[in-house]
């Protein structure tokens, strides 16, 4: 498990601010006005401070752009970083402000003068997050972060108010690490292994293994992992903060996918460790919300399997029986993570009885072509939680679009041989995806479904994540749970 970075909390000592090491970081307003910590700097620096942000250039400045005075005379910190950042930033801009202290300060130490913002827990996050780094593959794992020290006035309310937030940091670190991890080291046994560790933080776990998963009749999952010698598995983990029908959330785990017999070209074939991606962003919200204690009922399904080509794998053209009873007929392996969530699905309906269900796949490609890596797609029986989800995601700053769903769709869906196909052709194939699994969930049953390919993993940095596995999802479930989900009478947990 990738760790935060220590982060402390401190009353403003402005005599201690000479002799801090590594870096110093301070806000200063539009207007150039300096507060207790930034005019002590100014004084350590000989004014340079003032200089630095009376100029043209800082008045021009974007929110969250940094003028640096590097290795300042009169102090022992390497530099002190001026951010641009006004006293009442919203949510997006201390978040930013924060994961811009992060990547300033790399390895070192830093020095935060918090004195003046009013969302300092959120500017912790952003710090908290934009300082991971995935090295557990790597012999040379770099230097250990050093701590963060936030000075502020009132260090204890801070620090209290900065715990839940740093409580989904570390969900978002354990998602990031299980997405980034490769695929021999994230086999479906370690990926339960791991799961099973959340039960030192009072979740219940239970592995269903494959003779159970025979016996459930879950035949569309099992198919897809029938080619691999890894055993396929669903992983139920409960957190009982509060009592009361659950909300289940429900993940697809493809530890790698080939696209089976179905093969998928060869060009970035490597990507395909991060096909567990919702299951792994189920993983990280239900750490966050053991960590905090959520006065919530929150159950997290992941289906876990390896789609490989074998002589035993699924072939295109085979008719599978899933755990509802309705028969597939499986056009393209490589459409196999429906296959997956379907009985999973239905599982959680049968078993767990939820009050709602919340899926998430990196399910289509065809979802990266409509909407880039900017925004998830977002497909509802439910106007009402589909809402809830979508301001909850608005509230985190993580992209997310509704979709529509329909007849038309569901008919793309139809087999000759079969009660249904497993794919209904390049036509709006991300809402066909979505239409088939809305054949395993029940009418009475508020669900959404959330394709995550476009965000899950992406090439460059963004604004709280190195290149890699971003964690999406993790902040704006949790958020969905607290607004919608929690109780004010705890249960056991």
């Amino acid at each position: 498990m990738t760790d935060l970075r220590e982060i402390t909390f401190a009353e403003t000592d402005l005599d201690a601010l000479k002799d801090a090491e590594g870096r110093v970081a301070v806000f200063v307003n539009g207007a150039g006005q300096l507060g207790r910590g930034a005019r002590r700097l100014n004084r350590l620096t000989r004014g340079a401070m003032e200089r630095a942000v009376a100029g043209e250039a800082f008045a021009k400045a974007s929110q969250g752009d940094v003028v640096t005075l590097a290795f300042p005379v009169g102090m022992a910190a390497d530099a002190v970083d001026i951010i641009k950042l006004e006293r009442r930033a919203d949510v997006a801009e201390a978040r930013k402000a924060g994961a811009i202290v992060a990547r300033l300060a790399g390895s070192s130490a830093v020095t935060v003068l918090g004195e003046t913002l009013t969302r300092l827990p959120e500017l912790v996050l952003g710090l908290a997050l934009r300082g991971y780094g995935f090295t557990a593959r790597r012999s040379d794992k770099g230097k250990p972060l050093a701590p963060a020290r936030i000075l502020c006035g009132k260090p204890d309310e801070t620090e209290a108010a900065c715990k839940a937030a740093l409580a989904v940091a570390e969900g978002v670190f354990f998602t990031r690490d299980l997405v980034n991890e490769p695929a021999n080291v994230l086999t479906t046994t370690a990926f339960a292994t791991r799961l099973e560790g959340l039960r030192d933080l009072g979740v219940e776990v239970e592995v269903l293994e494959e003779d159970t998963l025979a016996e459930l009749g879950m035949g569309a999952l099992l198919c897809v992992g029938q080619g691999s010698v890894s055993p396929s598995k669903v992983v139920v983990m409960r957190w009982k903060g509060a009592e009361g029908d659950p909300l289940a959330l429900i993940g697809k785990g493809v530890v790698f996918d080939t696209g089976g017999i179905s093969l998928k070209p060869a060009g970035g074939m490597e990507d395909m460790t991060m096909d567990m991606g919702g299951a792994g962003v189920v993983s990280g919200v239900m750490k966050a919300l053991a960590l905090r204690k959520a006065p919530a009922h929150v159950v997290g399904l992941v289906g876990l399997v390896e789609n490989m080509p074998s002589g035993s794998a699924v072939r295109p053209g085979d008719v599978v029986t899933s755990m509802k009873g309705d028969t597939i007929e499986v056009i393209n392996t490589d459409a196999e993570g429906r296959l997956v969530l379907a009985d999973v699905l239905w599982y959680a309906q049968e078993h767990v009885k939820p009050a709602a269900m919340v899926d998430l796949a990196t399910l289509t490609g065809a979802c990266i072509i409509a909407l880039g890596h900017e925004n998830a797609a977002v497909l509802s029986n439910d106007d009402g939680l589909a809402d809830a989800f979508l301001k909850a995601a608005g509230a985190e700053g993580e992209g997310a679009w509704r979709l529509p769903m329909g007849k038309a769709y569901d008919d793309q869906l139809k087999s000759n041989i079969a009660d249904m196909k497993n794919v209904g052709g390049r036509p709006a194939g991300t809402i066909t995806a979505a239409q088939f699994l809305r054949r395993f969930v029940k009418d009475d049953v508020p669900w959404v479904h959330l394709d995550i390919a476009g965000v899950a993993s992406l090439k460059g940095d963004s604004t709280l994540a190195p290149k890699g596995a971003t964690g999406w999802g993790v902040m704006a479930l949790d958020r969905l749970v607290r607004d919608r989900f929690e109780s004010t009478e705890k249960g056991g947990a």
